[in-house]
């Protein structure tokens, strides 16, 4: 709280400094000075002939002087006995013997005199000699107490210190990762009880990353550790170490450091430690990266600096563990990683469960029912979710959340905003043949996931949607699903070849989404037989890495990667031109009803549902697949 005050005290007392000199430069010289009034020459003239001028200075043909008594202008400039005027190049009056006939002083000046060199320098230099000596002793009695100068405060740390005896969250606030609230349980009991640890000779580790998608609850975790143990919780984005002045992040990396050791037993929580962490060797290193590099470096030496039996344990969070400098994650400093997966289904009940803890529900609220129909979502989508569905109950005044709100929140989360677009009847049926497409190709192919929802209402950036939905989590993905991923992804381009002979601009999110897939399945998975069961991604690499392979190969994969693309085109046109009259049947019902649900899909073109067990092992493949969502969204 001091640095800031003697901050504030310094401005202010720059800012009346100079209030002060401009006062001394402008009024100091001029006070009990009559002011100088500009009158006309006829003025002049006639004053000078009724004699009342007294005197007359000319530079140039400029002319002012004095009088008797007080003159003004007609123009209602204020009377004074000072005053000046400018004499006409073209006048012919003999000012001379008017001034000499009334016995006026007359004097001249030189018009290209120079200006003394006192006044000069003292003008010109003496403003910002008496700033840099007042700036000097100010950071000098700063110093002198302490604060490190007035830059000191920029130096110290912006860590928030979370009370410990009033924690924000603790492990019930947590739930959808018990194995990640297990191995956090040991930094709990080390903070709760470290003689048990140190008296057989142990150690915990210094330093725990948590690595996981975003809105998966790291930060989160990282506040409940603190709630456990009750401890003090210093918690700050690695952003807020870099600053434009170089040394600063060090010196801040320095003072929390100080912090946490003064308040022991304490946690250090450093957001998205990605911001400073990244790898040093990688790229170009550009000239503002120097902050960056020093204050990574302050944190390697600060984390090699201290014991753990200070009490001191730094907890950090990050989703791009991948581009993370080698030297933060060796033994010794973050040498625990735990990795925060998506929930399951069971997880994500437990999550909204959590979140409805105060919010009243209807008797027809199905939790583990709206878990089943939210794969692939995290904790922060699930509150959202909540959130979203009580905010539409309390629009319709009801007292209750109902499971239609919770409907209303998932497709609002999902699908978009519905928006009001007056389409022509030309669009909407081209628009009803294209969602079509997708949804009847996510009914023929094996494999695919089944359709829970089509509407041709614009939703978001949409003019239509189509949903599918797994019936259980996948964590492992088949060439054969991805196959029926592209194939159901091209079916809207598909269908309007097939009926109308043309393509329009409506498939542009779908030729992204097969673009996408098609490349990771060369590059990344080794499903193409001529590039053969290799991994050319490049994720660590940055944008001025070189490439991990020759010309050749690169045109080899985009020949893959356009092979691949086109043979999943001819299969759905394919599939559509052979059930023609399903995909009309699908496209007249949509265009009278707007929507249609999954009952309703199958009713229409008579096609039994498929029975979905798919999905087995990492989800590490999810990430490049599936929407952050989990569901396949064709828009």
């Amino acid at each position: 709280m001091l640095a800031p005050m003697r901050t504030l005290r310094f401005w202010v007392t720059i800012g009346i400094l100079f209030a002060a000199n401009i006062l001394i430069s402008n009024l100091l010289f001029s006070a009990g000075q009559a002011p100088t009034v500009t009158i006309s020459y006829n003025t002049f003239l006639s004053q000078l002939n009724e004699g009342n001028v007294t005197s007359i200075t000319s530079t140039g043909e400029s002319i002012t002087g004095t009088t008797k008594k007080a003159v003004t202008d007609s123009s209602g400039s204020p009377s004074s006995t000072k005053f000046q005027t400018q004499r006409p190049a073209f006048a012919t009056d003999d000012i001379e013997a008017i001034a000499l006939k009334n016995n006026v002083t007359m004097n001249a000046k030189d018009p290209n005199a120079s200006t003394p060199l006192w006044e000069t320098l003292l003008f010109s230099f003496g403003p910002t000699i008496a700033l840099v000596a007042v700036f000097l002793y100010l950071s000098r009695r700063a110093a002198g107490s302490g604060a490190g100068g007035i830059l000191g405060s920029f130096g110290q740390s912006r860590a928030r210190l979370y009370n410990p005896e009033q924690p924000s969250a603790t492990f019930e606030d947590v739930a959808g990762i018990d194995e990640v609230k297990a191995e956090l349980q040991e930094v709990v009991d080390f903070l709760r009880q470290p003689q048990k640890y140190q008296r057989l000779g142990g150690s915990v580790p210094k330093g725990v990353l948590l690595i996981g998608a975003p809105g998966t609850g790291k930060t989160l975790l990282a506040r409940a550790v603190a709630g456990e143990a009750k401890v003090p919780f210093f918690s700050i984005s690695a952003s807020e170490f870099v600053e434009a002045i170089v040394g600063v992040g060090a010196s801040r990396v320095r003072d929390l450091f100080a912090k946490a050791k003064a308040a022991a037993p304490a946690i250090i929580f450093i957001d998205e430690l990605d911001a400073i962490g990244r790898n040093r060797s990688a790229g170009i290193r550009l000239g503002g990266n120097d902050e960056q590099e020093q204050t990574l470096n302050q944190i390697l030496t600060e984390m090699d600096g201290f014991d753990t039996r200070e009490g001191v344990i730094v907890l950090a969070a990050t989703n791009r563990a991948d581009v993370l400098d080698p030297a933060l994650l060796r033994a010794g400093r973050f040498d625990r990683r735990i990795t925060v997966q998506p929930p399951d289904r069971r997880g994500r009940a437990a999550i909204l469960r959590i979140h409805t803890r105060n919010v009243p529900l209807a008797p027809d609220v199905d939790l583990d029912d709206i878990a089943g129909q939210t794969p692939g979502l995290v904790g922060a989508d699930l509150r959202n979710i909540v959130n979203e569905a009580a905010l539409g109950a309390a629009r319709k005044g009801e007292t209750q959340v109902t499971m239609a709100d919770f409907g209303e929140a998932i497709e609002r989360t999902l699908l978009g905003t519905e928006r009001k677009l007056l389409l022509t009847d030309k669009d909407r049926e081209r628009i009803a043949y294209h969602e079509s497409g997708h949804a009847l190709l996510g009914l023929l192919v094996p494999g695919a996931d089944p359709v829970k929802k089509v509407t041709i209402i614009p939703r978001g950036q949409a003019l239509g949607v189509t949903l599918q939905s797994p019936i259980d989590d996948r964590f492992n993905y088949g060439e054969d699903y991805l196959r029926a991923r592209l194939v159901g992804a091209l079916g809207g381009r598909a269908a309007e070849r097939v009926v109308y002979g043309i393509v329009t601009t409506g498939a542009e999110s779908d030729l992204l989404q097969v673009t996408r897939i098609a490349r990771e399945m060369v590059v990344r998975w080794g499903m193409s037989p001529k590039v053969g069961p290799l991994n050319f991604s490049d994720d660590e690499g940055g944008m001025f890495a070189q490439r991990p392979y020759s010309d050749a190969t690169a045109q080899l994969i985009d020949d893959e990667v356009r092979r691949i693309a086109e043979e999943c085109q001819a299969d759905a046109e394919r599939l559509l031109s052979e059930h023609r009259a399903q995909l009309d049947a699908l496209a007249h019902a949509l265009l009278k009803d707007d929507s249609l649900d999954e009952a309703e899909i199958l009713q229409v073109t008579g096609i039994k549902a498929q029975n979905d067990s798919q999905g087995v092992a990492p989800r590490a493949a999810a990430t490049s697949v599936v929407r952050p969502s989990g569901a396949g969204i064709r828009s």
